[in-house]
């Protein structure tokens, strides 16, 4: 059984973290308060769940999901991360995060910095565009009408399709946009950000974006 390890299990991390155990998985959660305020949760999910600290997690992961406020992200563990899959499902808000120079001027992306933090793990773009609540919500089985769909965006393709997988298997459709920098697309105020959308929607809406200064 495949093991998801958690660094951030506030409103997504939370999320998936049930996705993950509702599919059989199990899952290593972590925060920047420490394990024991995550006892509710652990609870909650049952025998598969257990609570440790970010570097223990990101040990014991065999997939690793980054769920933290931007700003908090020279936070991440690196050694123990080196070789892994690193899910990212972060977002920039400058209100939280402060300005990022970087950001603002589209040089890069958030998944790009993150990646630039961990060199030696495979970053991969997932769950970053559809909101928390409806990660339980509106899950449905393959070939239904109703399935939502979501990106992945990576520099590796094997890792990219190891999530699109994982995404399949949570009960959503996937949408393989290629390489880190194309994460802009479907960050936030671009017309697939915040919406649930089907494969072809989706990709309508990720054709259709447009860069911050050209809004």
């Amino acid at each position: 059984m495949t093991t998801l390890g958690f660094i951030g299990a506030g409103h997504i991390g939370g999320q998936l973290a049930r996705l993950a155990v509702f599919n059989g998985y199990s899952v290593v959660l972590s925060n920047s308060r420490g394990p024991e305020t995550l006892f509710d949760l652990v609870a909650e999910l049952g025998p598969r769940a257990r609570a440790a600290t970010p570097e223990k997690a990101a040990r014991a992961g065999d997939i690793v999901v980054v769920s933290i406020p931007l700003k908090e992200l020279g936070s991440v563990p690196i050694e123990e991360l080196a070789g892994k899959i690193v899910i990212d499902t972060n977002n920039y808000y400058p209100e939280r995060d402060g300005r990022i120079t970087t950001l603002e001027t589209e040089s890069t992306t958030v998944s790009e910095l993150l990646q630039a933090h961990l060199p030696q793990s495979r970053v991969v773009k997932a769950f970053n565009h559809l909101p928390a609540a409806e990660l339980m919500s509106r899950r449905r089985p393959a070939g239904s009408p109703e399935r939502l769909a979501l990106i992945v965006a990576g520099h590796d393709r094997a890792a990219r399709e190891v999530v699109a997988t994982l995404i399949d298997v949570f009960g959503f459709d996937s949408l393989d946009i290629g390489p880190l920098e194309e994460g802009w697309r479907i960050q936030r105020d671009t017309p697939g950000y915040g919406v649930g959308l089907d494969l072809f929607e989706l990709r309508n809406a990720l054709a259709s974006a447009a860069r911050y200064r050209d809004m």
